[in-house]
């Protein structure tokens, strides 16, 4: 390389990295999205990578379903089947890095781990990459949750301090450490908590990491502004916990699928029974099913594509879209015969027995109840008998939430 080239290489200002942490269903991709939005307004040059521990890869579709990666799917890699943090996910986020970095210049890139991720890898792994600057590790904490499981935060420190004193490791170690890492934490959902309770939150949960504010942030407004101005993450100050858990990491045999967790995926043309769909929601669900998410449609709104997104005992229904078969289907659907061609051939394509429709959702919780919750979520689907009647134009009870949020880019 010649001096010139040298010097114009060395000038580049390095790429700052942002790392969206925290447990299952914490808001890190509402969060993602939002980042994105703003990006694309202030043309501002951002790259991002998509961790999701299952096959389904649902937060990377959500990722790339953004404007800012739609006009350049280039600027985004997915990793997914896999936490960042083990071994196999680590060598995946380097090639991806190497990927992005070859063809782009970035101001900023925003990676979002799965909510089984542990920071600590990720953290080890950055403090040596002398190319690009760490500055902020935001571990998500959805209040909800901590209202719920953990009495506003209030038994949160004593169950980590029984684990440590039985010598076991669980989600409790996994959310505290995510916590004791973290260079700002953030809790998501703040709107669904009275303002008093969540004071009362985060007066017990800022013992674990004194060193960071507290924010409350609703649907994942967050400037993006403040991404770019924020200071080196301070590596010293996690040296002495990271010299602790190295050897206790290390010594865990699980790192793709830790802490009891695991994961199924369900696959199926047919709609859901939304009266029966509720039901099961109702009697199955509980805390130990940690986070269900994937698009899915119902037998009674066969027009549109619909988001399930689960967090413990909190279920959320949004609209993604329409279905093309949806649109077709529809005799004031407005479209020019070309239009309609179009969307016949893309149909075509589609190997489902009700056009482009279908239930793709991922199951992730503790191994002794996944398999539950998951065979009582497939008996939702109609069965033969009920698609006759459906096809026929028969009506079914349908006791979900009439008013459903639009997911915006």
């Amino acid at each position: 390389m010649d001096n010139t080239k040298q010097k114009t290489a060395n000038s580049r200002i390095k790429p700052r990295v942002i790392i969206l942490n925290g447990f299952l269903g914490s808001g890190k991709t509402t969060l993602f999205r939002k980042l994105l939005a703003q990006s694309k307004k202030k043309a501002l040059p951002v790259c991002a990578i998509v961790n999701d521990m299952s096959e389904l890869d649902v937060d990377g579709e959500l990722i790339a379903n953004t404007d800012i990666v739609e006009d350049n799917d280039s600027i985004m890699q997915s990793i997914h089947s896999c936490v960042l943090s083990s071994k196999i996910g680590l060598e995946k986020l380097d090639l991806a890095l190497n990927t992005l970095l070859s063809n782009h210049q970035p101001d900023l890139i925003i990676i979002e781990t799965s909510g089984s991720c542990h920071p600590m890898p990720l953290i080890e792994f950055f403090k040596t990459q002398k190319h690009l600057i760490l500055t902020g590790v935001f571990t998500l904490v959805d209040s909800l949750m901590l209202a719920h499981d953990y009495d506003y935060g209030k038994t949160l420190i004593p169950k980590m301090q029984q684990n440590l004193s039985n010598n076991k490791r669980d989600m409790v170690n996994l959310l505290v450490e995510q916590i004791m890492f973290c260079s700002h934490l953030i809790l998501t959902k703040s709107d669904r908590i009275k303002q008093e309770k969540l004071s009362e939150i985060a007066q017990h949960i800022q013992p674990i990491n004194p060193y960071v504010s507290i924010l409350a942030v609703v649907f994942g407004n967050l400037s993006i502004d403040q991404m770019l101005e924020l200071p080196e993450y301070d590596f010293n100050r996690v040296e002495q916990l990271t010299n602790e858990l190295r050897p206790v990491l290390a010594s865990e045999s699980y790192g793709d699928r830790p802490y009891n967790m695991a994961t199924r995926v369900i696959k199926d043309h047919r709609p859901f029974h939304p009266q029966r769909l509720w039901d099961v929601c109702h009697q199955y669900l509980d805390k130990r099913i940690y986070r269900s998410k994937g698009f899915f449609w119902l037998a009674s709104r066969d027009k549109i594509s619909l988001l399930w997104n689960q967090a413990a005992g909190s279920i959320n229904l949004e609209l993604i879209g329409y279905w093309r078969s949806g649109i077709l289907e529809d005799e004031n659907n407005g479209l020019l015969e070309h239009e309609i061609k179009l969307l016949e051939e893309k149909i075509a394509e589609e190997a489902g027995r009700f056009g482009d429709r279908h239930c793709h959702l991922t199951v992730i919780g503790d191994k002794t109840q996944v398999d539950r919750f998951t065979e009582a979520l497939k008996s939702c689907f109609l069965t033969e008998e009920e698609i006759i009647h459906y096809e026929m134009g028969e009506q079914f009870p349908d006791p979900w939430p009439k008013n459903i949020v639009n997911m915006a880019n």
